[in-house]
């Protein structure tokens, strides 16, 4: 039984709905009603834990949280785990766009619940406790994210006539067990690849390929293929047409949720072709494996790895972490007695 698979992608819906606003810039009735698909929430950021200082910090860059849930009845809120973090990070400046995977299995403080998997985050409080727990524990400002789950991702990739991957012959075996089980759940077809190299895969191929994690690097190696897939999906939809990208709205935009407001897409529109991502990094870097309740992947430590997040994310050198960072890393130090 599958309970642990790709569901994402956020960056995806970024692009589509710039794209969408690029093609109809002319008619912004009609855009608002393309974008009003899109199911809304509204998050109280005043309950975000974003640090004042933080906030300055990072003034310069916008950063969205990509949530991808274990959900199989259309549910994207609460009592859903988010097995799939990333942070899109822009920055504001140059439009480069930095992806940044949090680990699922990651040890972090949960406001009410104490130390667990950050992927439990979404599942107590829904995408407002998600995003709480990545601010206070990362040093981050994020109020913003996408949630979809792994038939929106399906969809996506074959409206847009697949994805360009690389298959290794060590991913093959696994691949094709997951075309099974991918197209069991999603009610579509299971074609088989046959082939290592260079292949197109469809909507059920690149889910399948993206929940890969037996191979070396086990599940860090599967957060790599996660953002594979979304830089190839990123790169596919700049090569659509109009008609193509409004097709391709109409069919996915149902299946998002976000508190990102129209207007604030809308604002977007003018950089849109000058976005690219330009680097994809798993956090935190270094771990080690802690079994309590369940096995966890303890950060050695939250401080250092937060230092180390902010240099390369922010180019922040000699960055000096939060209070709030200090003491939940000592937290998981008296926890697991893992300081080095």
């Amino acid at each position: 039984m599958v309970k642990k698979i790709f569901k994402i992608i956020g960056i995806v819906l970024l692009t589509l709905v710039i794209f969408i606003s690029i093609g109809f810039a002319c008619g912004y009735f009609y855009i608002n009603s393309k974008l009003s698909k899109m199911q809304q929430v509204e998050i109280n950021v005043e309950n975000l834990a974003v640090e004042e200082e933080v906030e300055q910090k990072l003034s310069g860059y916008r950063n969205i949280a990509l949530f991808g849930v274990d959900s199989r009845d259309g549910n994207l809120d609460r009592g859903n785990r988010s097995d799939c973090i990333i942070i899109a990070s822009i920055n504001n400046d140059t439009k480069e766009i930095k992806l940044v995977s949090v680990y699922r299995d990651t040890y972090v403080d949960i406001d009410g619940h104490g130390l667990d998997k950050i992927n439990h985050a979404y599942s107590f409080g829904g995408p407002e406790l998600a995003l709480k727990t990545l601010n206070k524990n990362l040093d981050l400002n994020v109020t913003e994210f996408v949630t979809v789950n792994f038939e929106a991702v399906a969809d996506a990739v074959d409206a847009l006539g697949g994805v360009e991957i690389n298959i290794t012959s060590d991913e093959l075996y696994y691949l094709n067990s997951g075309i099974r089980d991918t197209a069991n759940h999603t009610g579509k077809e299971a074609n088989i690849v046959t082939e290592t190299g260079l292949q197109t895969l469809d909507g059920v191929q690149a889910v399948a390929y993206s929940r890969i994690r037996y191979t070396s690097g086990g599940d860090y190696k599967r957060t790599e293929r996660m953002r594979t897939v979304i830089e190839a999906m990123f790169q596919k939809i700049k090569t659509k047409s109009i008609v193509e990208i409004n097709n391709l709205a109409d069919k996915i935009l149902p299946e998002i949720l976000t508190n990102i407001e129209p207007s604030e897409i809308f604002a977007m529109i003018p950089y849109a072709l000058n976005y690219k991502i330009t680097e994809s990094i798993g956090w935190p870097y270094k771990v080690k494996g802690y079994t309590g309740a369940a096995w966890y992947g303890a950060p050695v430590t939250l401080e250092k790895n937060v230092k180390q997040l902010h240099l390369e994310a922010f180019q922040e050198e000699d960055y000096t972490v939060s209070d709030t960072v200090k003491k939940i890393s000592d937290k998981i130090i008296k926890k697991t007695g893992y300081d080095n």
